[in-house]
């Protein structure tokens, strides 16, 4: 098996792939992609800085380097990415809250990241800076079993991921939809000279798990409807038992119109944002922990330590040991409230 792909071009990525995958997003309507350039690479890990590095200026150009920035609570591989290449080409810049003043701070330079569906509050969100900032929005949780789709996504550049829309995080194979040809060429370049393209083999093997999961659209295997089943089940769940307590919290989410499904469906996350709200659990992760429920700590986003993020992407086993915990700790609070006596 070469390196390259057999359409003749001596490229690193399928022809036949790229097709299929523009099958499936025309067929969901999740994205525009008539009008798009198409980059593989090993996961959207990979795209994060690909795609920095092809919005910022040349390493050798007069320009300062572009400033990378996202809105808290944001995705913290987009900060951890940024830092860790710390090319001469783009810095970390912190949140947008430090740059969202327009009228005092020029947006020119600045290349910001959007998350919608976010991770990890599971908000819809659009670009905050405005003006010139380029913009890379991550829709990889934009597909119907973890949101409604209101509209096909239109951005210039958008990152996907398969992990998500079939589960295969293992295989590590994500996407870019690029408007701007030029960007899209440097993206490209910047995969083929790290990695010389994405697996061949991941690529085979996403060719068929794509071919699948089109066969089956709006039929009895619908992976979407059946995962938005499964996780709009996990999610009355969970909110159910919350709702009983004062001592946490969860996002709220309200069922909205889908137009992959022609009705309105309800939430279906794949995230619970979880805020504590007693005074003494400053820190909701260590409070969680103490009831022996895995999370991961909101100070990681830049957001306030009172918040933490609950998976519910797990086995049902899984999902049922979490049930339990969470039940446990609401119950328990009636036995922590003044007054109350067990005799």
């Amino acid at each position: 098996m070469s390196y390259t792909t057999t359409d003749g071009h001596g490229l690193f990525q399928s022809v036949e792939l790229e097709r299929q995958i523009r099958r499936l997003h025309s067929a969901v309507g999740n994205a525009v992609v008539d009008d798009k350039h198409v980059v593989f690479a090993a996961g959207s890990i990979q795209l994060i800085n690909a795609l920095v590095h092809a919005l910022s200026p040349d390493a050798d150009a007069a320009s300062p380097p572009a400033r990378v920035v996202a809105t808290a609570p944001y995705y913290p591989t987009y900060r951890t990415q940024t830092k860790m290449f710390d090319g001469r080409e783009y810095r970390w810049g912190g949140t947008t809250a430090l740059w969202g003043n327009a009228s005092r701070n020029s947006t020119d330079g600045f290349i910001e990241f959007v998350t919608s569906p976010n991770n990890p509050d599971a908000q819809l969100y659009k670009p905050v800076l405005g003006g010139s900032a380029a913009v890379i929005v991550d829709h990889a949780y934009y597909w119907p079993h973890f949101t409604h789709i209101p509209a096909p996504a239109d951005e210039d550049v958008m990152m996907f991921t398969m992990s998500k829309p079939s589960g295969h995080a293992g295989s590590r194979f994500g996407w870019a939809l690029i408007r701007d040809q030029d960007v899209a060429k440097r993206a490209n370049k910047y995969v083929q000279d790290s990695i010389m393209g994405a697996s061949r083999d991941t690529q085979l093997r996403m060719l068929g798990i794509v071919k699948v999961m089109l066969a089956n659209l709006h039929g009895e295997e619908d992976i979407f409807a059946f995962g938005h089943g499964v996780m709009r089940t996990r999610w009355r769940r969970l909110n159910a038992v919350v709702s009983r307590s004062r001592r946490i919290s969860l996002q709220k989410m309200a069922p909205a119109y889908c137009t992959y499904f022609k009705r309105i469906r309800d939430p279906s996350p794949a995230y619970a944002w979880v805020k504590c709200e007693r005074e003494e659990d400053e820190d909701c992760h260590e409070a969680m922990l103490k009831a022996k429920i895995n999370t991961r700590p909101g100070v990681l986003n830049e957001a306030s330590s009172r918040y933490t993020r609950i998976s519910l992407l797990k086995s049902d086993d899984d999902f049922e040991a979490l049930m339990e915990r969470v039940t446990d700790l609401v119950n328990a609070e009636r036995y922590d409230a003044p007054g109350f006596s067990s005799m």
